[in-house]
């Protein structure tokens, strides 16, 4: 069988996380706890700049899967790092991380107040439903 590729795009604009991003248990739901302690580290632009673009892309990440949000991997679960040049990695964590997802490769884009992410997902990212229905295609 062939793996399947996989992409996931999501676009979003600044401003449109604003005031979630003041809210405590907004960050809890859609940050890991080492995109958190970055962040609080940056002024205020560059924070809102840098978490908002983490959010796209994780939302990117969960398109490229082939899941929707709150559909078995948590925000918080899915961590945004850098490779040693300093690209952005998926870093799965918690119940995530023992799924066997597979490797998703990602690009942040900023321009002003928007952010655009680009996710690649190369391995078996279908949902159980996905797996059904091939099923029933072939009975």
């Amino acid at each position: 069988m062939t793996p399947a590729v996989r992409v996931g795009v999501d676009v979003l604009d600044r401003r449109e996380l604003d005031r979630l991003l003041l809210r405590p248990w907004f960050l809890r739901f859609g940050y890991a706890p080492q995109e958190r302690a970055e962040a609080e580290g940056l002024g205020p632009r560059r924070r809102a700049e840098f978490l908002t673009g983490r959010f796209a892309a994780k939302e990117a990440v969960l398109k490229a899967l082939g899941r929707g949000m709150l559909q078995g991997i948590a925000l918080s679960d899915i961590r945004v790092a850098r490779t040693g040049r300093g690209a952005p990695r998926v870093v799965f964590l918690g119940a995530a991380a023992r799924m066997g997802l597979p490797p998703v490769s990602l690009s942040i884009s900023h321009k002003n107040d928007v952010v655009v992410a680009v996710a690649l997902c190369t391995g078996h990212a279908d949902t159980g439903r996905e797996r059904g229905a091939h099923a029933d295609r072939n009975r």
